[in-house]
């Protein structure tokens, strides 16, 4: 490790992944943190909470990883979490047209209970899992996703397979690029607009300093 290194800043970024239940959300968080996949492990109940260190285009940043249960009863245990989130992954299946259809409710409900000023500048990513099952099984064609994305903000998508290890490192990456980019937004409204207003549900980035960042 260089010494240089050592005087990175450390950003703390919370990271809500939201969608259906069944889709996939822990598969894939599992394989981003542990580099592990289990195709029998059990549902989420409510919440569950990771930290995984990552570095995306020389910037160091410690992402707080919440997956939530998809299922309509676990509503009121989920929604207290998305206040101060940094970024929302939404997620569904390749193979399940329903979980691609309720993107949508999952993108209002987190608007609803998050309290985003500005839904078209959040950053927001869209990910398909389960893209190791083959064309023969799948129900959501990549042009539709792609026309949804531009009918919500021109958000981002990418499809997964958290089986095959196949873009999960990449759609962390993209979601983190997608946080720079509002604060990069944010930061020249700053210096050109004296009356602008705050998009975000926070004051500023959370930064911490850390030795040994990303270690």
């Amino acid at each position: 490790m260089s010494a240089s290194s050592t005087h990175r800043k450390n950003i703390l970024l919370k990271v809500v992944i939201l969608g259906d239940g069944g889709v996939g959300k822990s598969c894939l968080m599992n394989r981003f943190v542990s580099n592990n996949f289990d195709s029998h492990s059990f549902h989420t109940v409510g919440v569950e909470f990771f930290n995984k260190d990552i570095e995306v285009n020389g910037e160091c940043y410690t992402l707080q990883l919440w997956d939530t249960a998809g299922q309509e009863r676990f509503r009121s245990l989920r929604t207290p979490f998305y206040r101060g989130t940094d970024i929302c992954m939404l997620t569904y299946a390749v193979d399940d047209k329903t979980s691609f259809n309720n993107l949508l409710m999952w993108r209002n409900e987190f608007l609803t209970y998050s309290g985003i000023k500005d839904a078209k500048r959040y950053p927001f990513l869209v990910v398909g899992s389960k893209v190791d099952l083959g064309s023969d099984k799948r129900e959501v064609e990549e042009a539709e996703i792609r026309s949804w994305c531009e009918e919500n903000g021109e958000v981002p998508m990418i499809e997964t397979s958290a089986k095959d290890a196949i873009n999960v490192d990449i759609a962390f990456a993209m979601a983190v690029e997608r946080w720079n980019k509002l604060e990069e937004f944010l930061e020249k409204s700053n210096n050109y607009c004296s009356d602008t207003v705050d998009l975000r549900n926070h004051h500023g980035p959370k930064v911490n300093k850390k030795s040994g960042c990303c270690a």
